[in-house]
């Protein structure tokens, strides 16, 4: 589980995968978290579009 305030995705983004990732790894440096960013990355890789999008859901709220 993630310990910390979930920064916010604001949208619109684009929905391919590298434009999400980009748009959490973002969020994270934003919010002074970008110690999370290699294990966001790690993690957000290891599957499918699916998987990435329920990582990346862990790491923060998307307000699109």
């Amino acid at each position: 589980m993630i310990e910390h305030d979930k920064p916010i995705v604001k949208g619109p983004i684009d929905g391919n995968a590298y434009a999400v990732m980009g748009a959490v790894k973002r969020a994270l440096r934003k919010a002074g978290l970008a110690h999370l960013v290699e294990e966001y990355v790690a993690r957000a890789i290891g599957g499918d579009y699916d998987h990435l999008l329920a990582v990346s859901q862990e790491y923060v709220d998307f307000d699109l």
